[in-house]
C-alpha cells in the first residue's frame, strides 16, 4: 500500500452548486480558498465533469496532479451511481469514478454526499474518536444521513425517505420544507422532534449529529429538541462535503 498523499482535493456536486478546495489531510483544513460554479442545468454526466474540470483549474497550480474525492446526492457501491436526486436519471447506473478518473486523468474516489459529510465529522469533528452509533442527518433540500460506527463508515442510509403519513420524511421536516410551508423555526422543531424520536426508537444511537444549512444557525431549533443520545452540531458546515470527499483519498491509502 502506497503512502497517503497530504493533500487531496474534495469536490461537492449538488443540486444547485458545485464546490472544490484543496484539503490538508492531516487537520482536514481547507488549504485554499473554495471555489464555487453553479450546477449544469440537468446535471447530465457530460456537463458535470466539464464543470469538475473548470472547478479544478480554478485551484490552479497547487492542484497539480492532486487526487480527487467527490460527492454526490446519489447511492454509490463501488464507483457506480445506483441513483439520482435533483441531477440527471443518467447517472443511474453508471461507472462514476471510471468516468471522472478519465476525464481528469486522476485517482478518484466517488461517495455519497451526506456520507461525505459524515466522514468530515468521523476524522476531524465531532464524531472523531466515538464509539458506538452515530448518526449524522444533514438537514437542507431533503435530509441526508451517515451512519458510523466505531469510527467506520455504514454507507449509503437514506434516513430522509423514512416514509411519513405516506411520503418521504424528509418533504415534510427538511429545511426546505420548512421554508415551503413558511412555519415558524419552533413549528419546525416540533417536526424535527417526531423525526428524531422515531430514529432513536429505530436505532438507539449514541451521539447525534446535525448538519447541512442549517447547523450555522442551530440556536434557532436545537435546544427545542430533546433526546436521549447527546444531539450536537456538525463542526464543519458548507465545507463537509469538500473535505469528506477529500478525506477518502486518506483512507484508500
Amino acid at each position: 500500500m502506497t503512502q497517503a498523499p497530504e493533500r487531496a482535493i474534495g469536490i461537492d456536486i449538488g443540486g444547485t452548486g458545485m464546490k472544490a478546495g484543496i484539503v490538508d489531510l492531516v487537520t482536514g483544513n481547507l488549504v485554499s480558498e473554495r471555489v464555487r460554479i453553479p450546477t449544469p442545468v440537468g446535471a447530465t454526466p457530460p456537463d458535470v465533469l466539464d464543470t469538475a474540470k473548470q472547478l479544478v483549474e480554478l485551484l490552479g497550480d497547487d492542484a497539480g496532479t492532486l487526487p480527487v474525492g467527490v460527492c454526490f446526492p446519489t447511492i454509490v457501491k463501488n464507483g457506480v451511481t445506483l441513483s439520482a436526486a435533483n441531477v440527471s436519471d443518467a447517472w443511474i447506473n453508471l461507472e462514476a469514478d471510471k468516468l471522472f478518473s478519465d476525464a481528469l486523468g486522476r485517482e478518484i474516489h466517488f461517495v455519497n454526499d451526506a456520507d461525505a459529510a459524515g466522514l468530515a465529522e468521523l476524522e476531524y469533528g465531532a464524531a472523531k474518536d466515538q464509539q458506538g452509533l452515530t448518526i449524522m442527518t444533514t438537514l437542507g433540500t431533503g435530509i441526508g444521513s451517515a451512519f458510523l460506527f466505531d469510527g467506520k463508515l455504514v454507507p449509503n442510509s437514506e434516513l430522509g425517505h423514512l416514509i411519513w403519513k405516506g411520503d418521504s420524511i424528509e418533504k415534510w421536516a427538511s429545511a426546505s420544507a420548512r421554508e415551503r410551508a413558511d412555519i415558524s423555526w419552533s413549528k419546525w422543531a416540533a417536526r424535527l422532534q417526531k423525526v428524531y424520536a422515531h430514529i432513536e426508537f429505530l436505532f438507539s444511537p449514541d451521539l447525534i449529529i446535525v448538519g447541512g444549512g442549517v447547523s450555522k444557525n442551530p440556536e434557532k431549533f436545537l435546544p427545542m429538541i430533546e433526546t436521549r443520545a447527546p444531539i450536537v452540531v456538525a463542526h464543519h458546515q458548507n465545507n463537509a462535503g469538500i473535505i469528506g470527499a477529500a478525506s477518502l483519498v486518506r483512507s484508500a491509502h
